[in-house]
């Protein structure tokens, strides 16, 4: 977990994409946050969903893989929402990783 929360957060450092990270290791609310706000079909047949969960405001984006392929697809800023930076194959805006 903590390899793909690293990837994440340096991805968006690099390539200069504003988050806010939430620790829900630390903070009942983040955890109580992230459990509501991941839809019920990307949850896991048993137990919570596991970190790293990408969300733009409030709307889910998805987990480290669906993440991982759309780096690997050149469609991040796609799967991010934003707006790709002129001349860049992957926009401001706040995003929410949960760590």
């Amino acid at each position: 977990i903590k390899k793909q929360q690293q990837d994440v957060l340096g991805f968006l450092e690099a390539n200069k994409i504003e988050f806010e990270e939430k620790d829900i290791a630390a903070n009942e609310e983040n955890r109580k946050w992230m459990r509501e706000n991941v839809p019920e079909d990307s949850r896991p047949a048993s137990g919570n969903p596991l970190p790293p969960r990408l969300f733009n405001d409030s709307r889910y984006l998805g987990d480290y893989n669906a993440f991982f392929e759309a780096r690997e697809n050149n469609a991040v800023y796609a799967f991010l929402g934003l707006t790709a930076p002129p001349g860049s194959k992957v926009g401001e805006h706040l995003l929410t990783v949960s760590p």
